[in-house]
């Protein structure tokens, strides 16, 4: 069953201390906000979801970590508890809504093994700038999609990615799909459409 789009309205904020043991490594982070370049990817997929992440925990430092990719910076890691404050652009409070997910894929036991090819793809990419020539394929990618053109394979990502090409990545490295249509990028609208995508909670932010 897809996440429901009133899921914002009728699932209740809960704070992040009453959520942190619950959170589980691969679990996906939606997001909606309204600073400018999530009002370009919202325009551009016709929804209400703007970004996504991907979390992670380190129980050896107590952390957990939010792994995305953002504009001008690339692939970043930072805790959760920043990660909910502001946005990668230092807007804060964070100006929007956070949905914590759980693809059902990532819930069997006998992913211990698995998890570890997903982590070193998430982490391998850590400080992937992007160069001018890879943010113009990226624009060209979020326009695409807007006029639902199918996308050529000379635009699509290698080692720059819009946050939600990034978190597909992460989880194909485990043999899980993120279905989309073709049509420019896969989006956070994407995700939220999977069947197999679950929300879990809406955090505070």
């Amino acid at each position: 069953m897809a996440i429901a789009p009133d899921v914002l309205t009728t699932l209740a904020p809960q704070p992040y201390k009453a959520l942190r043991d619950e959170v589980r490594d691969g679990d996906i982070l939606l997001c909606s906000a309204n600073d400018r370049f999530s009002r370009l990817i919202r325009w551009a997929t016709k929804s209400p979801w703007s970004h996504v992440a991907i979390a992670f925990r380190m129980d050896e430092i107590d952390r957990v970590m939010v792994l995305e990719c953002v504009a001008k910076i690339g692939v970043r890691a930072v805790p959760m508890s920043s990660f909910l404050a502001r946005t990668s652009g230092g807007i804060e409070p964070y100006p929007g809504q956070i949905l914590l997910a759980r693809h059902k894929g990532m819930s069997a036991q006998t992913r211990r093994q698995p998890m570890k090819r997903m982590a070193r793809f998430a982490f391998d990419r850590l400080g992937n700038p992007f160069s001018q020539a890879e943010a113009l394929k990226i624009g060209l990618r979020i326009a695409m999609g807007r006029f639902e053109r199918r996308m050529p394979p000379r635009l699509g990502p290698k080692d720059e990615f819009i946050c939600s090409e990034y978190v597909a990545r992460c989880l194909k490295a485990v043999g899980l799909e993120v279905p989309w249509d073709g049509l420019g990028f896969i989006a956070p609208s994407d995700f939220a459409s999977d069947p197999r995508i679950d929300a879990v909670a809406q955090i505070e932010t």
